[in-house]
């Protein structure tokens, strides 16, 4: 257990690492640590004797190392978010008996990588492996709710796609849907992707307060009129903020 503090203490520079956007001094580190500088330098100092950062000579600073990327690469490998969501999305669609489906942005998308369903439920057209435009999707507007106005612009230069003639048309009117989902905390859809069926969802976030992933229940729009939409958030809501503390280890401070 004597050894537990020097352990914390790497993470935090790996951590630190990884959410600047560039190498630090040592100093730095030091400092955003609470560290004494002699104790950073023999940190980092064995932290690049095992990969984990580097010392770039020319710049006298320090960036991540191979070995992060190795754990970080392994991570990707073992399918985490997908392993970690799973229980929870079979969960919420036995407690609702519609369907469920955990879907992350991929560039002006939502791209699907989970999807369960109840028996005898009619078949959507969204699907494991299948991208749809994200200003379209619960999904997709849960996520992009969460990001800053410069990358949401980033995101639609062009005209924006239609596939019933629902949906914001104009990047001025995403942004207005985009903050009125930031402060409720769900986003809806309502026959945006197919004619009498809706969808509401909500977003995970990362330990960086990144939106990861975002959990969906799409169901027929004649069985959940949209009076019943809040509490039927309130669920979905539930089930990512659990995804949330499986992926950070903690509560969610939001």
């Amino acid at each position: 257990m004597s050894q537990v503090p020097a352990a914390r203490r790497a993470l935090a520079v790996l951590r630190l690492l990884a959410g600047a956007p560039g190498p630090l001094p040592a100093s730095a580190i030091a400092r955003a640590l609470e560290l004494p500088r002699s104790s950073a330098y023999h940190l980092l100092t064995a932290m690049a004797e095992d990969g984990f950062v580097s010392y770039l000579p020319e710049e006298r600073r320090w960036g991540l190392g191979v070995g992060a990327f190795e754990v970080g690469s392994a991570y990707l490998r073992h399918e985490p978010l997908e392993r970690l969501a799973r229980p929870l999305l079979r969960r919420l669609v036995d407690r609702l008996g519609e369907i469920g489906q955990l879907g992350v942005l991929h560039g002006a998308e939502t791209l699907y990588l989970l999807k369960e369903q109840p028996p005898r439920h009619a078949t959507l057209v969204t699907d494991v492996g299948v991208r749809m435009p994200a200003q379209l999707t619960a999904s997709g507007l849960s996520l992009l709710a969460h990001l800053p106005p410069a990358q949401v612009r980033a995101l639609f230069p062009h005209p924006f796609i239609d596939r019933t003639g629902r949906g914001p048309a104009t990047l001025r009117e995403l942004r207005q849907v985009l903050a009125r989902d930031a402060q409720r905390g769900w986003s809806a859809e309502d026959g945006h992707i197919t004619e009498g069926f809706a969808s509401i969802a909500a977003c995970s976030f990362d330990h960086t307060g990144h939106p990861t992933a975002a959990i969906t229940v799409t169901f027929r729009r004649e069985g959940h009129p949209p009076e019943t939409w809040p509490a039927l958030a309130g669920v979905v809501r539930a089930t990512a903020t659990s995804l949330t503390t499986r992926l950070t280890g903690r509560p969610p401070g939001r």
